[in-house]
């Protein structure tokens, strides 16, 4: 079985405040973008993962796509699989990579060995993997809240938008991005501002994480500027970052303007 796990932008990242078990509650729209690795899960004689492209840092016992087989097979005595990995979506870059692996994982399974675990089921397997995790298995752009692991619907209209992804390949750890910042409520409504035109989001949709991360590495802040000053109609940057991006009305090339970077460009679906 083969499938193709899909990264994600956050639009809009608001730290709400501490929680007591260390973690942070979050305010954000997850929306699907489609940069992808290949995840390939075959039967095998004994367990195996196995994963080409870009290096993945760590064992292969500790990788997001192992804890989901081994959490599956615990509970539900699967037969041993070879899983194999093609990774281009970049690590520690704020797109969700890993997270999406190990949730494409729990899906292929349920549908290879014909679980029938039920979606809610899904997301509950994927929630014990990591925060980001459960957003994957519905795969669409949900207003996110809590962990990152609570969802509810929310009206976004920017499919058919072009959007160019840009990672200088700064690696930025979740415990590096959070030492700097200062958990405060959003005096506006993130729902609200995303239900109107993306052309009033600039100035009222932000990300808790730039105000700290462009002080230590400037590069992410001329990036965004460059999408700026190319045409975007928002830029910001993902997650904890290092991705930048820019949404763009209509298609663009801009590999030329970012020689140097890692680049994905496509449209919003």
């Amino acid at each position: 079985m083969l499938v193709f796990p899909n990264a994600k932008i956050n639009i809009g990242l608001n730290i709400v405040e501490k929680r007591a078990d260390g973690f942070h509650n979050i305010e954000s729209c997850f929306y699907p973008v489609g940069w992808s690795d290949a995840l390939e899960i075959t039967l095998a004689e004994s367990f195996s993962f196995h994963t080409d492209g870009i290096a993945i840092p760590g064992s292969t016992k500790d990788n997001l796509c192992t804890k989901a087989y081994e959490m599956l097979a615990s509970d539900y005595d699967l037969l041993p699989v070879r899983i194999h990995l093609l990774k281009t979506v970049p690590i520690g870059a704020g797109l969700g990579g890993g997270s999406a692996d190990a949730a494409f994982t729990i899906k292929a399974l349920n549908q290879l060995f014909d679980l029938g675990i039920s979606i809610e089921e899904q997301e509950q397997y994927a929630r014990r993997i990591g925060s980001d995790c459960a957003f994957f298995i519905r795969n669409r752009p949900m207003y996110c809240f809590e962990k990152g692991d609570k969802f509810d619907t929310i009206d976004i209209q920017i499919s058919g938008k072009w959007i160019v992804l840009v990672n200088p390949g700064i690696h930025i750890s979740t415990v590096e991005a959070y030492s700097g910042v200062v958990a405060k409520r959003s005096a506006e409504d993130l729902r609200t501002i995303l239900s109107g035109p993306i052309t009033e989001w600039k100035d009222r949709v932000h990300n808790d994480f730039e105000a700290t991360l462009f002080k230590k590495f400037p590069l992410l802040e001329t990036i965004k500027d460059k999408l700026y000053d190319l045409g975007a109609q928002y830029a910001a940057m993902s997650g904890s970052g290092s991705t930048m991006f820019g949404i763009f009305e209509h298609e663009q090339n801009l590999k030329p303007d970012f020689p140097h970077f890692r680049l994905w460009q496509g449209f919003l679906k």
